[in-house]
């Protein structure tokens, strides 16, 4: 009796194979340059790490330090309030923006080129740029005095340091969100629309009870990014402000920068990094429970 040849498994297929080459430098850089970095500061943050390449372990010596550190904490309270102003204030941009966008009309891909321009701009040009419409003799400020109101310190100032901060980053990445944002609009069947319509539906309820619900996948991955990227703020900062005034904008990122390049202390530097790590997947994962649990 003729036996049947044994079927290649497919992953040993030469489709698949073929596939491994290709992906294989990505996979090798994202390894080398991501993966190795964050275990290899892991380690370093449960050790003492010298410039003579000497590690000695010392536990959880690091993380104690750093609940005991008044810097830290300051920091860590810093972060928080520059968190809590520029995600919502980037998300209803970004809403806003991706709703403008999400209509016929003459020219309306040109505007959408136009709005993303700023996320692939450099930051630190864009921070440059900021500091220039900011300072003192800067245009808002000019326009301030115009109307008769007394100019700000908008970088010099502890109460307005931060909102201004904010308002930078999420300027710089509304064009990002937008397109996610515009992309799940599209999404929605626009048959939904027109049986609203006929039921009498305003412009305002069509948007609150059928894009908004119809959007919650879109919103949950530009939530969780936006959150990310305000945990983890640093070269705008670095530019424009230096973590000051008074340490108004030391942010925690500033310091894991400042012990680990200013002090060479990477051991309690990376301790720093796992704590930032633990609050931005804590948070992550309190955002899928209560926006993206369905999705």
């Amino acid at each position: 009796m003729k036996q049947t040849p044994r079927r290649r498994p497919w992953w040993r297929s030469p489709e698949a194979i073929a596939g491994y080459i290709f992906i294989a430098p990505m996979v090798i850089l994202f390894a080398v340059f991501r993966v190795w970095p964050a275990i290899y500061g892991m380690i370093l943050a449960f050790g003492e790490y010298t410039l003579k390449r000497t590690y000695s372990f010392v536990g959880l010596d690091h993380f104690i330090r750093l609940f005991q550190d008044p810097i830290f904490l300051d920091s860590l309270r810093v972060t928080f309030i520059f968190a809590a102003i520029q995600m919502p204030l980037a998300l209803i941009v970004s809403l806003g923006m991706a709703q403008l966008c999400n209509r016929a009309m003459r020219g309306m891909s040109f505007y959408r080129s136009v709005f993303f321009l700023p996320t692939v701009t450099s930051s630190v040009l864009v921070a440059l740029v900021f500091m220039w419409i900011f300072s003192g003799g800067g245009p808002v400020n000019a326009l301030l005095e115009a109307v008769g109101l007394e100019p700000i310190g908008w970088l010099t100032d502890r109460f307005w340091v931060l909102p201004t901060l904010a308002i930078l980053s999420v300027w710089s990445s509304f064009g990002y969100n937008m397109l996610i944002l515009l992309a799940g609009m599209l999404a929605i069947p626009q048959e939904y629309y027109e049986a609203a319509s006929l039921d009498g539906a305003n412009g305002w309820q069509r948007f609150w009870n059928i894009t908004l619900p119809n959007l919650k996948p879109a919103l949950f991955f530009v939530l969780v990014i936006e959150t990310i990227k305000s945990l983890q703020t640093f070269d705008t900062i670095f530019v424009m402000t230096g973590g000051g005034p008074a340490r108004a904008s030391y942010t925690l990122t500033f310091m894991i920068y400042d012990q680990g390049f200013g002090y060479f202390d990477f051991g309690y530097a990376s301790a720093a990094g796992v704590v930032l790590l633990l609050i931005t997947l804590v948070l992550s994962l309190i955002q899928r429970k209560f926006v993206g649990k369905n999705d």
